[in-house]
């Protein structure tokens, strides 16, 4: 059975981990959070139990109550509790019946195969019994926090504030550019002074004429 905002959320009367029976009709007048999960001492179990004992605080403050159901029998739940300390009552719904209503019950897929079991899911319901938040499945990592979110604005506090993103590393000051090149290498040197001009030796005197015979 598919649950819709605003309708009137199915009645139920279930054992508790507490030693009475829990009905919804008695808690009218009080936000209700009741989340279903697939069995007691389970990993992904024990950390969503775990999620919502550390929130209870704030939930509680929010005048919020908080029930896990599962089919585990009443001993199994007290077990569950006391060895993690949680600090809500947990419903044994041995028949699965309530499971069904809130269309927690149904086919799901483990390993790769399709089953029949328990859906992990949660309701939350309003003072008047109506529904005003449901989640058909849920990843254990965060929902608390996704519930309590629901719980506040429900109570007109807004959602809760998303965590603030980590600020951002300054990015480091540029260097300072690179000094400027190096003049280009001193000028050339001026091209080695012009050769001088090989000084052209005199040319030898020519020796003057033999004198001439003397006439006999």
């Amino acid at each position: 059975m598919a649950l819709s905002v605003g309708q009137l959320a199915p009645d139920f009367a279930l054992p508790s981990s507490d030693g009475d029976t829990v009905s919804l009709a008695s808690l009218r007048g009080s936000l209700v959070v009741v989340y279903f999960y697939p069995r007691d001492n389970t990993p992904g179990c024990t950390i969503e139990a775990e999620a919502f004992r550390d929130a209870g605080p704030a939930f509680a403050k929010l005048g919020a109550r908080i029930f896990g159901v599962s089919k585990d029998s009443i001993a199994s739940h007290c077990k569950f509790r006391d060895k993690f300390r949680l600090n809500f009552p947990l419903l044994s719904d041995a028949d699965g019946g309530v499971l069904t209503a809130y269309g927690a019950w149904g086919e799901k897929v483990m390993y790769g195969k399709p089953m029949l079991g328990i859906i992990r899911s949660t309701v939350l319901i309003g003072e008047d019994g109506r529904v005003l938040a449901h989640w058909p499945k849920v990843s254990v990592k965060g929902h608390a926090d996704e519930v309590l979110a629901a719980v506040r604005a429900a109570r007109g506090q807004g959602a809760a504030a998303a965590p603030a993103p980590a600020a951002k590393k300054p990015a480091a000051a540029k260097k300072p550019a690179a000094a400027a090149k190096k003049p280009a290498a001193a000028a050339k040197k001026p091209a080695a002074a012009a050769k001088k001009p090989a000084a052209k030796k005199p040319a030898p005197a020519k020796k003057p004429a033999k004198a001439a015979t003397k006439r006999r």
